[in-house]
């Protein structure tokens, strides 16, 4: 069973940062990662808001950099799914690829599209139905959509859309949105938008694609239908912590319990990024917890050393 220094379990920002700095410290790192590197950044045409890219820069030529930038000082990667994690002397994490060993591991394994859980999602998933404005947002062009969500996620979705969709209806079961000041002014000034409030989703309607959406007011229990051939559903994440609910504390909403210098309930165990719990969930502050992981993981591999070397006869 091949061993390391330190595990990395996530390919997102934070795990490729903390990758990049226990590789840089001299510790043999390995990078797990089921997907496309990157995480949910690769999602976005157009980052923005990450410092030093003044002009912003693509999702996934950010991830790429970012991945370069960390194998080029020793990070291994190894494209896998991670199926469980136990503890022994050291820590054993089960793949698709087999198994591996470390003192220490670092979680960062993200989160994934939050979904509605009503009639027709799945059967529609991919056809109309659809969790990334970015990625399928240009096969709309001249149609009339909808949003469900009324966040940061769901209104940038909308402003979005709104280049190619002819028609962007935002559907939120409240009377007002909870994205920031500045996305709501460029919304509510919109022409291509409208908003139907205090509403939720009831079923996704249309037999090989979307063809309407069953609606119900909460207030008044009014249903209707609504003919739209998209619908982007931006109703939040779900951290991916399912694997580790029997070794970790987790929060009521599954994420990671972590201090400040991202350890969690279980020793020689660190997570960073959106899997944890409070985070800020942006690409610099995913950042900032790889850096913070990747120092604490130095700090207590060194410890274990020292601890082998004065209990060795």
């Amino acid at each position: 069973m091949a061993r390391y220094d330190v595990i990395i379990i996530g390919g997102g920002p934070a795990g490729l940062t903390a990758g990049l700095y226990t590789s840089r410290a001299g510790l043999k790192s390995l990078l797990l990662e089921r997907g496309a590197l990157g995480g949910q950044m690769v999602n976005a045409r157009l980052v923005e808001n990450y410092p030093g890219f003044p002009e912003g820069i693509s999702g996934p030529e950010l991830g790429s950099l970012m991945h370069h930038q960390a194998i080029r000082y020793g990070l291994e990667v190894v494209t896998a799914e991670v199926t469980g994690t136990t503890q022994g002397q050291l820590y054993s994490v089960s793949t698709t690829e087999g198994n591996f060993e470390a003192t220490v591991v670092i979680i960062a394994a993200g989160s994934e599209y939050r979904k509605l859980g009503v009639a027709g999602e799945e059967k529609l998933s991919g056809h109309g139905v659809s969790y990334c404005a970015t990625c399928d947002g240009f096969f709309f062009r001249d149609r009339q959509v909808a949003v469900v969500g009324g966040g940061d996620t769901a209104i940038t979705d909308a402003l979005e859309l709104s280049q190619h969709a002819s028609k962007v209806y935002v559907i939120h079961r409240r009377d007002q949105l909870r994205a920031g000041k500045a996305l709501q002014q460029r919304a509510f000034a919109h022409p291509k938008l409208e908003f139907i409030w205090d509403t939720v989703v009831e079923e996704i309607l249309g037999d090989k694609a979307l063809e309407e959406l069953k609606l119900r007011n909460v207030k008044t229990g009014q249903q209707s239908n609504l003919k739209v051939e998209g619908v982007f559903v931006a109703v939040g994440l779900m951290p991916n912590s399912q694997l580790f609910f029997n070794i970790l504390e987790l929060d009521d909403a599954g994420y990671i319990v972590t201090d400040e210098v991202m350890a969690t309930s279980a020793p020689g165990i660190f997570a960073a990024g959106d899997i944890r719990r409070n985070s800020p969930r942006q690409i610099a502050s995913a950042v900032g917890d790889g850096v913070t992981a990747a120092k604490s993981a130095f700090e207590y591999v060194q410890e274990q050393g020292n601890e082998a070397r004065i209990t060795s006869p």
